[in-house]
């Protein structure tokens, strides 16, 4: 069911609480060294101020101990919000204290206040009720556009949307945005559907993978788990990193057949660093004093042909150590493929979303997703809460 919008809700002198993914990466000196989540967040934030309504932004960042901790603070990522809407906003040094509620009550509309770290709080992981109802108690209306946060149950995701009662609970932008590529992709892809998943553990994807094998023509395997499938099929790993539990698992995938597709040469070295020795072997037989670190570049030829023919492509995972020349080029020639291919191309977020971007192709794919453990638990197929008890259209 089609979750109702922030622009579907009227908003004109109303107060809008709006859970915003400000997880931004911060340098040595508090300032914001990458601010895409926040740009991200702007359409459905100018739709708030443009109409007049008074806006109340909450977000987390960052891992503190339930406690406040300055270099975690929201502050940086205010200040760049402020930058960008080239405006005022304005920041309380709590979340639920006296500074947040006096600053809450005396919005204006067309105003912006950021409230300080939600995880500075115990209730927020919690998902505390007492804590939830003093947020929502601020505010007329409640907006989700925290999509990397989505398949959390915190306060802010859950308990406030709760605690809002009657009052209007709606999704944002990028959170709409972001449903309806990932779930489009898995109920109704155009085929052939290829999905291409790299990183270090099957473990973290074993839900995805079998998910994906029901649904996909083709899943392409890379990173450092095809070497877990490899020890699967009795190949030699060297040093690799492998996961020598999940083997048995391994096996049970391969028992698919075609549509897992593997690596079937790789590039090693013999330490993890750009100067070592290097040599491309044939999967399974990688010598015993070297790891592998990325697919080889018959691998990535093959791969990029699959994705050539594909018309729906999930990627989620780099093919090797991406931010390690040599060791990119498996990385680089996937992210090259889906960029040219003519495919609804999806990135999910994390490790490949950095890849894409920093190799320059984000702007060629159909879309970037902004939540890397949330985008796999989607391809998992499964629901979240957070959005289940928003209003439906």
């Amino acid at each position: 069911m089609p979750k109702k919008t922030i622009q579907d809700v009227p908003v004109t002198g109303k107060t809008v609480l709006m859970r915003v993914d400000f997880n931004v990466p911060l340098d040595d000196q508090q300032r914001v060294t990458d601010d895409r989540r926040v740009r991200m967040a702007l359409p459905s934030i100018r739709s708030v101020i443009e109409r007049g309504g008074r806006l109340i932004l909450m977000s987390h960042l960052g891992r503190p101990k339930d406690a406040p901790d300055p270099k975690y603070s929201m502050k940086p990522a205010a200040d760049k919000l402020a930058e960008l809407l080239d405006g005022p906003v304005q920041f309380a040094n709590d979340v639920v204290g006296d500074d947040a509620r006096a600053k809450a009550a005396a919005l204006n509309a067309g105003e912006v206040l950021v409230l300080e770290n939600l995880r500075f709080y115990p209730g927020e992981k919690k998902g505390d009720a007492a804590f939830a109802q003093a947020l929502a108690d601020m505010a007329d209306v409640y907006c989700n556009d925290a999509f990397g946060t989505c398949h959390r149950t915190d306060a802010s995701m859950v308990a406030v949307p709760k605690a809002m009662g009657d009052k209007p609970k709606v999704v944002g932008f990028l959170v709409e945005k972001e449903i309806q590529y990932l779930s489009e992709a898995v109920a109704n892809p155009a085929r052939p559907f290829v999905a291409i998943l790299g990183g270090a553990k099957v473990s973290d994807k074993i839900q995805v993978i079998k998910n994906l094998l029901t649904i996909c023509d083709q899943v392409l395997i890379g990173g450092a788990m095809a070497y877990t499938f490899s020890l699967a099929q009795g190949g030699e790993v060297g040093k690799s990193l492998v996961e020598p539990d999940k083997v048995a698992l391994a096996k049970e995938l391969l028992a698919d057949g075609q549509r897992l597709v593997l690596p079937v040469d790789t590039h090693c070295g013999d330490d993890f660093s750009p100067d070592c020795n290097k040599v491309v072997v044939p999967a399974g037989e990688i010598p015993a004093d070297f790891q592998g670190l990325d697919i080889g570049p018959q691998t990535a030829e093959r791969y990029a042909q699959i994705i050539q023919s594909a018309k729906t492509v999930v990627w989620n995972g780099p093919m090797g150590v991406f931010e390690m020349p040599p060791f990119d080029a498996g990385t680089r020639a996937v992210a090259e493929a889906v960029a040219q291919s003519e495919s609804t191309s999806i990135i999910g977020g994390g490790d490949s979303a950095a890849a894409i971007e920093q190799m320059g192709f984000a702007s060629r794919v159909s879309h970037v997703s902004t939540g890397g453990g949330a985008s796999l638990e989607m391809l998992e197929g499964k629901k979240f809460e957070a959005v289940e008890l928003l209003d439906n259209k």
